[in-house]
């Protein structure tokens, strides 16, 4: 069995219209992960979902605005995603943002990666 090692993904959901700074709130996300230097990004599209509103969203055809959810998962080592939380406090307030333990296999795509130091 290959070698397990312990992580965290942060999973924020929001919604395809959400903006901060007249930017997505999504594509905000995955930049400030890259720049934090976090482990790995991955930005999602949905086709259905409902939040705290309790409205159905998704993408009707007749509709100016796309309000299909959007979901950004972020996964690193526990203590580096609790250093990357408060780069999201301007936005906290628009997304549902999940925590949990994982374990990967390997973190980047070499075959020469290890456990995250």
């Amino acid at each position: 069995m290959p070698d397990l090692y312990d992580a965290c993904r942060l999973s924020i959901y929001l919604g395809n219209a959400d903006t901060v700074h007249h930017k997505a709130v999504s594509g905000e996300i995955l930049h400030r992960a890259h720049r934090a230097g976090l482990a790995g990004a991955t930005t999602l599209q949905g086709i259905e979902g409902f939040g705290h509103s309790s409205t159905l969203h998704g993408t009707p055809k007749w509709s100016l605005t796309d309000r299909s959810p959007v979901t950004v998962h972020l996964v690193d080592t526990r203590d580096r995603i609790l250093d990357f939380l408060p780069q999201l406090d301007d936005i906290a307030g628009q997304c549902l943002i999940v925590f949990d333990d994982v374990q990967v296999r390997a973190f980047g795509n070499s075959e020469d990666s290890t456990a995250p130091s």
